[in-house]
């Protein structure tokens, strides 16, 4: 496995740091995104690269910028990618790099399989012929890389640990924080560090027009929001992860998750993480966020469009 890179220079910060994710479809790509977003990248994904010369005339950004380009972009090909990255070298205060991230065929075969996902160069015909088109048409593309990740033996734990050897400054926070809103009903979730319960909240499932929302939305948000508790709640809060999240990056700790449960996982607990999340990314955390019960329920409603097509198109 090849070394750690060098440091970036003294002046790095005036210099904007950008890096090109690609590579076959199912090596990984929405997984080192994702990381990338998390060690407080600015994300793009699926960025047309005729877009890539505009993006680069507005005001540079103060975090580095990592954007996602595949063969589903509609205007990929192997000379636009190569001339995109030409332009960018040539691009005063740009630092691009191409990372790759490859994988055997057969197992991108097996997670097509797995998934049964339909290849989007073939998506009339077996994976494996749309598997072998793109490597072929990638293959100029990944002579060019300056640095290439073989996901083929990575699961996505792993992938975005050597994501974040790569990309992660020595001197950043080295602590990633997890908040995660859930519903009791289906228990605790596997792995969290700290959970609070947020059932002594007012309950906007009670109010009809509330009831079919969640909590990312504004009108649940101001619901909650307006109990009197609420706010010395998210306040105490923030006091004790001040005093505990210096101390778990002082012994050592990359990850810390943080729970938050209601009745049903889908307005109290969404919106106490969506506003403990917003409070901790300001005061310069790395925060991911997930919610559970809306993630399943939107994982159900894909299986069933999914299962509709497929019953469509059968004979």
């Amino acid at each position: 496995m090849a070394e750690r890179p060098e440091k970036m220079p003294e002046n790095a910060s005036k210099v904007q740091r950008l890096v090109l994710v690609t590579g076959p479809s199912g090596a990984g790509r929405s997984t080192a995104i994702k990381a990338l977003e998390d060690a407080g990248y600015e994300t793009i994904d699926n960025l047309p690269l005729g877009l890539l010369e505009s993006l680069m005339t507005v005001p540079r950004l103060s975090r580095p910028l990592a954007l996602g380009v595949d063969v589903r972009n509609r205007d990929f090909s192997q000379s636009a990618l190569i001339s995109a990255m030409d332009m960018l070298h040539r691009t005063p205060g740009i630092a691009p790099e191409l990372l790759y991230l490859d994988c055997q065929p057969q197992v991108l075969q097996r997670r097509y399989s797995e998934t049964r996902r339909r290849h989007p160069l073939a998506p009339a015909e077996s994976p494996m012929e749309g598997i072998q088109r793109e490597l072929d048409l990638l293959e100029p593309i990944k002579a060019q890389a300056d640095i290439l990740i073989d996901t083929s033996e990575l699961s996505p734990h792993a992938l975005r640990a050597e994501i974040e050897r790569w990309f992660v400054s020595e001197g950043a926070p080295r602590l990633a924080l997890t908040i995660q809103s859930f519903s009791y009903k289906r228990g605790l979730p596997m792995g969290v560090d700290t959970v609070f319960d947020c059932r002594f909240l007012r309950n906007p499932y009670w109010e009809p027009s509330l009831r079919k929302l969640n909590g990312t939305d504004p009108r649940v948000g101001a619901y909650v929001g307006s109990d009197e508790r609420f706010a010395p709640f998210v306040t105490k809060l923030h006091e004790m992860l001040d005093m505990l999240l210096p101390a778990y990056v002082a012994e050592g700790r990359a990850h810390f998750s943080i729970g938050f449960g209601c009745t049903g996982g889908q307005h109290r607990s969404v919106f106490a993480t969506e506003t403990l999340a917003q409070g901790l990314a300001t005061r310069g955390w790395q925060v991911s966020i997930r919610h559970r019960e809306l993630d399943l329920q939107a994982e159900r409603a894909t299986r069933s469009r999914f299962a509709a097509s497929d019953k469509d198109g059968q004979i």
